[in-house]
């Protein structure tokens, strides 16, 4: 048999072998790895987008419309509503990227607290109001960083949205759920019952939400420390006089 042949018949058996190995691997594979990348270009081309419209909010305010959106991605409505499906899933893209900001900085300023009293070996009243402090200077930051995308989330840009899918009501009942557990600390320290803790946390929130409002439409507002302050010792008295009660009815 010739060199030739012997190369050809190798060659035969080679495209054999490499067909069956083909074979043998699973159509649902080979489709799910199509489908992972896949699956990972949308959620990267989502991201993009969802940026692109937070810079578009940025430069041209919380009633930024759709095709500044478009211009600042530097594509077309069509293809955004492709990746979003319409203006709602835009705007809750933009809300769930800002809710995850606001959340981050949230959680690493109670944790900046906690460790600061977990080395003083105290857990006192005072605890919870610096607790307190966090929270409302946490979210009044967020709010003096990027003001226009905090409109743009809180007014809800002409968009019927349920209660349920709200995401302005999510975000309030997740810090809503930071606080309970806090207040009911402070209840438990002054023997009482701890009941109130997640009204008083929603209440809060509510207090919180609508005063950085007010503040943020005042063209001469006032810093961000002085509010924080203010709204702490507001939010503090009805603590230290239930604080003050129990020490009355301990006597």
């Amino acid at each position: 048999m010739g060199q030739t042949e012997q190369s050809r018949r190798s060659a035969a058996r080679s495209d054999a072998s490499n067909a069956a190995s083909t074979s043998e691997i699973p159509d649902a594979v080979r489709v799910d790895g199509r489908d992972t990348r896949w699956t990972q270009h949308r959620a990267e081309r989502r991201r993009e987008l969802t940026e692109a419209a937070l810079r578009a909010i940025r430069k041209h305010g919380a009633t930024v419309g759709m095709d500044e959106i478009a211009a600042e991605a530097g594509t077309s409505k069509t293809v955004i509503y492709r990746h979003m499906g319409d203006r709602l899933g835009l705007y809750l893209a933009v809300c769930e990227s800002v809710d995850d900001r606001i959340l981050t900085d949230l959680h690493k300023s109670l944790t900046d607290v906690d460790a600061a009293h977990a080395a003083a070996h105290e857990l006192t009243s005072g605890h919870t109001r610096e607790m307190t402090v966090a929270v409302i200077d946490s979210y009044l930051r967020q709010v003096e960083r990027d003001p226009e995308v905090y409109r743009f989330v809180v007014r809800r840009p002409q968009l019927n949205i349920p209660p349920e899918q709200d995401p302005v009501i999510g975000l309030s009942d997740t810090i809503a759920g930071v606080l309970e557990p806090i207040f009911a600390a402070a209840l438990t320290i002054a023997g009482k019952d701890v009941e109130p803790a997640r009204l008083w946390a929603h209440g809060l929130i509510g207090f919180v939400r609508e005063s950085a409002d007010r503040w943020l439409a005042d063209p001469d507002r006032a810093p961000r420390a002085s509010v924080v302050a203010h709204l702490a010792d507001f939010a503090a008295v009805g603590l230290t006089g239930v604080l003050s009660n129990s020490t009355e009815e301990s006597k």
